[in-house]
């Protein structure tokens, strides 16, 4: 259905990643705008109908990370590639600045709390990667916000090591219990998130979600850019792997999207519940009783 091989923004751990050479534009995998809409569609329909196979398996999750530097697409992409799915088997979970409640726990309790169940789809829009990107770039917030004991932060290098630990051992923990996990790094450049910002500034209808620290967080660019680097390549594993999305344009971003989690489902081995011949006699039984209803 497009044209780009499956694979291509894979990182698995097989390879450096290097960030610097992650393109953020790809070659349009639509011609128009009724081609994306009609693509974008058929991706919808495929992940409904994946979804409530797996919802009837009732032997799989999956988890799907959203991370990106703010203005990259992530709450317009989840919109769109989730839209048409059965909400009763997904569920979206947005992570902003953690509360009171959530400081008081370790770094992984609020998110440890809202994994998928069996047979249902969780979006994590940010997630527990925060913890080795906003807190690795400003590490004050590891005695102050998150008051952790001043002995166990005075190595920082080994505080950033032990949490890739801990999140590769979650993730290896998910899998072996039948939670899949696929993560979206959505790659926009500097120069198109500079114009997304000003126009959710200048848009009367957008200019409520910019905050004064989406700027002091741009201002720290390449900062961030090396906690993404880092973090992906101490925690791309070939089972829960990273996906490089270059972002862009936000429509091939969605369809790269879609697609991409199409794949990732169609791998697990799942199958609608067999009917025995017992159950299929007496389900012929009901359907009869239903129309002797009708005559009533």
């Amino acid at each position: 259905m497009s044209n780009f091989k499956s694979g291509t923004f894979r990182v698995d751990g097989t390879e450096k990643f290097d960030i610097k050479k992650a393109v953020t534009t790809f070659k349009d995998i639509y011609d128009d705008k009724a081609e994306y809409e009609s693509m974008l569609a058929e991706f919808v329909k495929q992940l409904d109908e994946l979804q409530s196979k797996m919802y009837a398996h009732n032997r799989y999750g999956l988890l799907i990370i959203f991370q990106a530097m703010d203005a990259a697409g992530k709450d317009g992409t989840i919109k769109h590639v989730l839209s048409g799915v059965n909400p009763v088997g997904v569920k979206i979970h947005s992570f902003k600045r953690p509360t009171d409640t959530e400081l008081g726990h370790d770094f992984l309790w609020r998110t440890n709390n809202v994994l998928p169940q069996r047979g249902t789809i969780t979006i994590f829009n940010r997630s527990y990667y925060e913890e080795v990107l906003v807190v690795k770039v400003d590490p004050t917030i590891l005695t102050t916000s998150q008051r952790l004991p001043v002995e166990l932060t005075q190595d920082l290098d080994k505080v950033w090591e032990k949490r890739y630990s801990d999140i590769k051992n979650l993730e290896k923990y998910l899998y072996r219990n039948g939670i899949r996990v696929i993560k979206f790094f959505l790659n926009v450049s500097k120069k198109e998130q500079a114009d997304r910002l000003i126009e959710r500034i200048e848009d009367p209808n957008k200019n409520w979600k910019f905050e004064e620290q989406d700027v002091k967080v741009r201002d720290k660019w390449d900062e961030y850019q090396k906690a993404y680097e880092d973090a992906i390549n101490e925690t791309a594993t070939k089972k829960s792997p990273w996906f490089i999305i270059p972002a862009d344009d936000k429509k091939n971003t969605r369809l790269i999207v879609g697609e991409i989690i199409v794949e990732e489902l169609k791998k697990m081995d799942m199958n609608y519940p067999e009917v025995s011949p017992e159950r299929a006699e007496e389900l012929q039984r009901f359907i009869q009783i239903i129309r002797d209803q009708n005559e009533k």
